[in-house]
């Protein structure tokens, strides 16, 4: 009985080893996200050709370079105001989306007037910035690669997937949130 009991503590110990963990049947290497990369810099630079095509083909406006990275230029300018939106801020605006080839994809009429509170509401990242820069009274025209734009996934309506867009904003009103007095131009 004795030689059992040592027998059994010993198989019983030999077993209190711990699990050890399963391999993995497929091995990644990292590759998809390297072509991934390298897919969105071939479209970007691709669509930022086809926006200076454009640019250069337009002798009648005078483009400016965001740093958001996106084209734009003044249809209309308010030179007495001072003032463009800030966080926190509503605003009143209207915009279109066209193609660069300017096939109209909604008109202003379709979206009708928006309002929205700046930096806290969700736009798409090229209107987000873009709104930014205009002042009461304003429109201008801007050009966005399908990165700043609806991206890989269109708006699942009209818009496909990685489709730059062309879009007039005209802000309305702006009403001033008291904070953003404070902040910094």
């Amino acid at each position: 009985m004795r030689d059992f009991f040592l027998i059994f503590t010993a198989i019983l110990l030999a077993n209190c080893g711990g699990p050890e963990p399963r391999k993995p049947v497929e091995v990644k290497s990292g590759s998809f996200f390297k072509e991934s990369v390298e897919r969105n810099k071939q479209l970007l630079e691709l669509e930022e050709k086809i926006i200076t095509d454009i640019i250069e083909k337009d002798t009648v406006h005078d483009y400016i370079a965001s740093p958001s990275g996106f084209q734009y230029f003044f249809d209309v300018k308010n030179d007495t105001a001072t003032y463009s939106p800030k966080t926190n801020d509503q605003i009143l605006f209207s915009y279109n989306l066209v193609t660069l080839g300017n096939d109209t994809i909604y008109s202003m009429e379709d979206i009708g007037p928006i309002s929205y509170v700046v930096d806290k509401e969700q736009l798409f990242p090229g209107l987000q910035n873009a709104v930014k820069l205009l002042k009461i009274s304003e429109r201008a025209t801007f050009l966005f690669p399908s990165l700043l734009a609806f991206g890989y996934h269109g708006d699942g309506n009209s818009i496909g997937p990685k489709t730059p867009l062309k879009s007039t904003i005209e802000l309305h009103t702006i009403i001033i949130n008291q904070d953003s007095l404070n902040q910094k131009p």
